[in-house]
């Protein structure tokens, strides 16, 4: 009897079972369908002119005549290279400047807005300095540092303050680059922790103060830990933008005074398109290619950006 019983149930499931396989292989069809632009695009911008770049690498060429094979002569040059490598620690000091602050402003914007105003006007003014594109933010904060015409100079007058220099003084201009980028930035920052703040479930804090924890431990204990997987994705996006600085400087400094910020873009662009050697700059640009690589994936390893405490 069991064995009648049970014939139908299998003759069934065996049935399905080709349409179930049918039908995932439809979806999965239809997932390759949806991320086909975006491969074609990653493929054709990111994959393909890192490889051109990486054959670049291994050739002399200035341009003008036909590219000769060096080997690994550019990179073996680019390793006695002082100047590249006093442009990398100009970039890493840039890095230094910048996301700590950054980060910690938008964190702090991102909780006041969360617990103080919740206005979508308010998320509004905080992300607009981010809608500027970096070429005009450069030159609205040119003309604002300029140390005759600046508006930031008259105010320093008006508080009884000496005039700054800013991008003009070897000393204050790379400090000056990164604010810019700070005033531009920490917006969008600030949003994304924001966004982060809402996926908080909101029973864990008031059960936090049913047994009496404070801000700051609620902060410590409950907060910071469940923004690990936004913090994650702000610190690798914004220290891989930094090292990639180039806008602000080409339009508010050129690499000086005095090379003070000749960041390491800078310095491959420099020798690409002024000095016409596009093989060695494509050694430098795999090189930076290389370490970028290795921070991000040392920065995923260190704050275990693969898991999340909400989960």
């Amino acid at each position: 009897m069991s064995g009648q019983i049970d014939a139908p149930p299998r003759r069934r499931a065996g049935r399905m079972l080709p349409r179930m396989t049918a039908l995932r292989r439809r979806e999965a069809l239809t997932g390759y369908l949806f991320i086909l632009p975006a491969g074609i695009g990653l493929l054709a911008f990111f994959v393909l002119p890192t490889l051109r770049a990486a054959q670049i690498s291994l050739t002399h060429w200035n341009l003008m005549r036909p590219a000769k094979w060096a080997g690994f002569e550019n990179y073996a040059r680019l390793w006695a290279d002082a100047q590249f490598w006093d442009s990398m620690w100009i970039t890493l000091c840039y890095v230094l400047y910048n996301i700590p602050v950054q980060t910690a402003l938008g964190l702090l914007i991102a909780v006041l807005a969360d617990r103080l105003a919740k206005s979508v006007a308010l998320r509004a003014v905080i992300i607009a300095p981010y809608l500027i594109s970096n070429v005009v933010a450069g030159l609205v904060w040119l003309l604002m540092l300029d140390p005759l015409i600046g508006m930031t100079n008259s105010f320093l007058g008006l508080l009884g303050l000496a005039p700054q220099g800013f991008l003009s003084s070897p000393d204050q201009s790379l400090i000056s680059v990164a604010a810019i980028s700070i005033w531009r930035h920490a917006g969008f920052t600030a949003l994304l922790f924001y966004a982060g703040l809402q996926a908080i479930p909101k029973d864990l804090y008031e059960a936090a103060r049913l047994d009496g924890a404070s801000e700051a431990a609620m902060f410590r204990l409950i907060t910071l830990p469940l923004l690990r997987p936004v913090l994650v994705f702000v610190l690798v996006t914004s220290i891989v933008g930094s090292f990639q600085v180039f806008d602000v400087i080409a339009v508010t400094t050129q690499g000086g005074p005095a090379g003070s910020t000749r960041a390491v873009l800078w310095y491959i662009y420099e020798n690409a398109f002024q000095f016409s050697r596009m093989g060695y700059a494509s050694a430098m640009s795999m090189v930076l290619f290389a370490i970028l690589v290795l921070v991000t994936l040392a920065q995923m390893r260190l704050l275990r950006g693969d898991r999340s405490d909400l989960g």
